[in-house]
């Protein structure tokens, strides 16, 4: 491998981690405060680039399409959680078969109106074009999503450690109970988180489905990326999750570079050894004894 080669690998695995991140970042609070198995959380991220797609083709305005598609799955994850999944919060067998009907409900919804196609999300002219380092090129867009996705990451550590909400969702991970005698309205603060997640997941899926594209079982490879993430990286840590979206968006495209037929075996290979010799994850939150 030349250094071209490899500067250009790095770039790619940090676009991918970048998106990643978006996905698990949402999928580690739900998971971290409410302890909910979400099966379904992959679909948020279908759903986002499909809306999305389905409004460009409307309106001529990227923004508007991707806040009214990142809206709508808001809303939906926000239903969700407080018609469905609330009712079998403590339960975790009866949380994953239900969240996994709302996946095949969702992919049924999104065939009905979408037919199935491939899609893949035009570029907004602003982020179009290449820039050079030396003989290299890279898509500016994708520099884009490097850049949203540190932004995001450093921005929700910073909201985790140094916010009455971020103290709120990490002594809710510890003891809800305690929360609650506390005269917080729990559940008011589990469905705002539920309902953040799911828009980070949609936000994912517009930004990815400009480089991914959006198909059909896109959403469980994603979300089954990101349950990796999650445990690689430590249930509700930021940090984790943005330091196990790099490593294993890295893994991803080393794999598929030179051992394609290797790529998911590497990842679950990964996963396998962290819950082997650190069950907590790499960066898990010290938990109140």
């Amino acid at each position: 491998m030349n250094l071209n080669e490899l500067a250009r690998l790095l770039f790619d695995a940090s676009a991918l981690g970048a998106l990643l991140f978006l996905v698990s970042a949402g999928m580690s609070m739900i998971f971290g405060l409410m302890r909910i198995v979400n099966v379904a959380h992959g679909s948020f991220y279908l759903l986002g680039a499909y809306i999305a797609f389905g409004m460009l083709r409307f309106v001529d305005n990227h923004l508007l399409a991707y806040v009214v598609a990142i809206g709508v799955v808001t809303l939906f994850g926000a239903l969700l959680y407080s018609m469905l999944i609330e009712r079998v919060a403590t339960q975790p067998l009866r949380q994953i078969l239900l969240t996994f009907g709302v996946v095949l409900v969702v992919g049924d919804i999104a065939l009905f109106f979408w037919r199935g196609i491939p899609a893949a999300l035009p570029v907004p002219e602003l982020l179009g074009g290449q820039f050079a380092v030396g003989s290299l090129t890279f898509p500016v867009y994708r520099l884009f999503v490097i850049a949203f996705g540190l932004a995001v990451a450093i921005g929700l550590d910073v909201a985790q450690r140094r916010t009455r909400l971020g103290a709120m969702i990490r002594a809710g991970s510890d003891d809800i109970v305690m929360l609650s005698c506390m005269g917080i309205n729990v559940r008011v603060l589990f469905v705002s988180v539920f309902a953040f997640g799911a828009a980070l997941a949609a936000l994912g899926g517009v930004l990815g489905g400009m480089f991914l594209g959006v198909y059909p079982g896109i959403d469980l490879d994603i979300v089954n990326l990101a349950f990796v993430v999650v445990i690689v990286g430590g249930l509700g840590s930021m940090r984790g999750a943005f330091a196990a979206s790099l490593l294993i968006g890295l893994l991803d495209n080393i794999t598929k570079a030179y051992l394609p037929e290797l790529s998911l075996f590497a990842i679950y290979l990964l996963l396998v050894l962290v819950l082997a010799f650190r069950p907590t994850g790499l960066f898990a939150q010290r938990r109140i004894a």
